[in-house]
């Protein structure tokens, strides 16, 4: 069963494999010293990160200050889409099936490009923190907002937490023996510390050593692969004869896919139909890449928009590199254990890793135990380690970005900043409990039933709102009533063929299907390419058939308005007293408002400074308690008690300039010129 999160193969393994050969190996003293020595560069990076930064503001809490550079928006971007889901599921995919699952990384290369020159100028233009946010802004309303803070907020808890928790658990109980509540408890309590702590600024400067520590040491895992199979060429011709010995009768279970070196395959009985893998594949995708949370609130927090690009190209060149540092060990380890990672009689699997669809998720794990010496397999658990840390810490940090500014928001409109603080801090804990909470469920889906539903629901999900953004972007006529019915009827759809697919699941190779046609003959990607199609018919006659949008729902909000002029807007500021609060009206140039020319059509984009001023004044304060507020990022002035604070509400202008150095420009865009190139070189030659 592919993960429908990322596309790629799962056998959902709920179990440790059992000792065969080799797989008794734990980690010895120099192994825990090499954890040890990780865990502290990791923490010392995340309380750097909090001294340099402004945590106590909205913008500098959830979006760093809008100060990061190219380089560690790039490694973010990257940390955060390999999760300990890939390392797993792609490697696992890749002994089960070949380099088809490579698509759904080289398909991102494209779509975080994408996100760098046609989507995030619109988002920077419109200033919004979230993308709920600008739906809001776009549609006007509050329904389409709180429909995809929502289903947003769902999609994180329920399958991106749970596939890396169970992947990331799953390597700790092989490689430790730990107890799975104590090592997801230890995992989830350095990660909060400093998600709570340093914000999206600490996220994503830690994401940038956890890429560097990921990158290197699975570099090191395929040298030593590569060295023990023979080479590329034996790799080639070993994996078409890696069959198992003892396989069900009269059946293909454990021969390998004639095409298994192949991207794009038949459009009417492979597992991955190339017509599917074009089309079906970037729908999906772009929801991921262009108008998830947790990828555009990095790119949202780079000082400018040359350095946002300059962090997709980053991503893009990073997203080369899983096919031969993940996937090809992945292909490797079915060579080397063929018997134990290609098993194919259901009783044999099930003896070997407590699951009778097969052990493939088994297959980077094994090479880890098996290949590496002491020290080295240490590295690599602290890499695992450091593909679920990123991903959980970044899906921390945008769900709390989600509840707080699109949700408690709404029915908290005048909330200050010094509110808005503790709910976003304290939501994160809450995500911490429920993930700790969600692991019985995720252990008691033996059958694997329960996993395969949670897996599935992205990809049944994804399609509608990916065509709500792309319309909103990009056609000017779309309007509310168009997007909220376009995901009242297309989510729907999406939740009928996810439920089917929960109630008939896939048979074993070597069974007889008997599922629905609409499941059996209708692959998933086909399904996404109706769903998406079934979605646009819906807001294009629905929008056509109602009013347009107002002008301040296109202005700066769409591709063509983009660098349309700032239209001052009035905005309510508190005034906090000793006994009284008052509400004070002024325009976009009011308080502390200053200006900044765009030069790209002289146009301004009026801005105002943020204000950390935004809390009630206190006349003392205990060191601790000070000691307390500093940890958290929101310190306290100390103000005459009679002194009035003014606090702009959290609504404020930002930066929204589309301002490039021409120089800069042309680096970037020439950039981009090689890395499409690449991009479609690779994609060709193995197509």
């Amino acid at each position: 069963m592919f993960d429908l999160t990322t596309g790629y193969q799962w056998t959902n393994t709920t179990q440790s494999p059992s000792p065969s050969p080799g797989a008794g190996t734990t980690l010895v003293t120099v192994d825990i010293v090499v954890l040890v020595i990780y865990f502290l560069l990791v923490l010392a990076v995340g309380f750097w990160s909090m001294w340099r930064t402004q945590r106590s503001t909205v913008d500098g809490y959830f979006l760093a200050g809008k100060s990061m550079t190219w380089w560690p928006v790039g490694a973010s971007l990257f940390a955060s889409n390999i999760g300990s889901g890939h390392f797993i599921g792609l490697a696992g995919s890749g002994a089960a099936a070949g380099i088809g699952a490579i698509a759904y990384e080289w398909n991102g290369m494209l779509m975080v490009l994408l996100l760098g020159w046609l989507f995030l100028p619109i988002y920077i233009a419109s200033g919004v923190t979230t993308m709920p946010e600008y739906l809001q802004r776009r549609f006007g309303g509050r329904r389409t907002q709180l429909f995809i803070a929502v289903l947003s907020l769902f999609i994180y808890i329920f399958t991106k937490i749970s596939v890396d928790m169970y992947a990331g658990a799953l390597f700790i109980q092989l490689a430790l023996k730990w107890n799975i509540y104590l090592a997801v408890l230890l995992l989830l309590t350095i990660t909060a510390l400093y998600t709570v702590a340093g914000g999206l600024a600490a996220v994503i400067y830690t994401d940038a050593v956890q890429t560097v520590i990921m990158v290197i040491g699975a570099l090191i895992l395929m040298g030593f692969s590569f060295a023990e199979v023979g080479g590329w060429n034996a790799l080639m011709e070993g994996y078409m004869h890696a069959i198992p010995s003892i396989r069900v009768p009269n059946s293909t279970c454990g021969i390998p896919r004639h095409d298994a070196f192949h991207i794009f395959r038949d459009p009417v009985n492979s597992d991955l139909p190339w017509p599917g893998v074009i089309i079906g594949m970037s729908i999906p995708s772009m929801w991921y890449w262009c108008s998830d949370q947790v990828i555009v609130q990095r790119s949202l927090a780079a000082k400018t928009l040359t350095h946002a690009k300059g962090g997709s190209l980053l991503a893009a060149y990073l997203k080369i590199l899983p096919f031969f540092i993940i996937l090809l060990p992945g292909m490797i380890s079915r060579i080397l254990f063929t018997d134990d990672v290609a098993c194919a009689d259901p009783d044999i699997c099930n003896e070997i890793c407590g699951n009778p669809v097969g052990c493939t998720d088994t297959a980077y794990a094994r090479l880890v135990m098996e290949l590496l010496p002491a020290g080295l397999r240490g590295l690599m658990m602290a890499v695992m380690i450091a593909a679920l840390m990123s991903s959980l810490t970044s899906i921390f940090n945008s769900a709390s970005t989600i509840f707080t500014i699109d949700l408690w928001k709404t029915f908290r409109s005048r909330a200050s900043e010094w509110e808005l603080m503790i709910v976003g801090r304290v939501f994160v804990l809450v995500l911490v409990v429920v993930s700790v909470l969600w692991i019985p469920v995720v252990q008691a889906s033996q059958g694997g039933q329960l996993f395969i539903y949670i897996q599935s629901i992205s990809t049944y999900l994804q399609p509608p709102v990916s065509i709500i953004f792309l319309t909103g972007c990009f056609w000017k006529r779309t309007n509310e009533k168009g997007a909220f019915w376009g995901l009242t009827i297309g989510l729907p759809v999406g939740c009928i063929r996810m439920v089917l697919d929960f109630i008939y699941p896939a048979p074993l190779c070597n069974e007889e299907d008997s599922r629905p046609a609409v499941i059996k003959d209708v692959h998933y990607l086909y399904f996404s390419m109706l769903l998406s199609f079934i979605t646009l018919i819906v807001v294009v006659v629905v929008s056509l058939a109602t009013e347009k949008p107002k002008p301040e729902q296109i202005s700066r909000l769409t591709w063509y308005t983009r660098f349309d002029p700032v239209e001052p807007r009035e905005h309510v500021f508190t005034v906090t007293g000793s006994s009284r609060t008052i509400d004070v009206i002024t325009d976009e140039m009011g308080v502390e408002g200053k200006e900044q020319q765009d030069s790209n059509n002289g146009k301004t984009c009026h801005h105002r400074k943020d204000s950390s001023s935004s809390v009630s004044s206190v006349q003392s304060q205990s060191r601790l308690i000070s000691a307390f507020y500093w940890l958290c990022g929101m310190e306290r002035r100390r103000e005459g008690a009679n002194n009035p604070v003014v606090t702009p509400a959290p609504e404020q202008s930002r930066i929204c300039s589309l301002q490039e150095k021409p120089r800069l420009r042309i680096i970037v865009n020439v950039n981009l010129i090689i890395c499409l190139s690449v991009a479609f070189f690779i994609i060709g030659y193995w197509a």
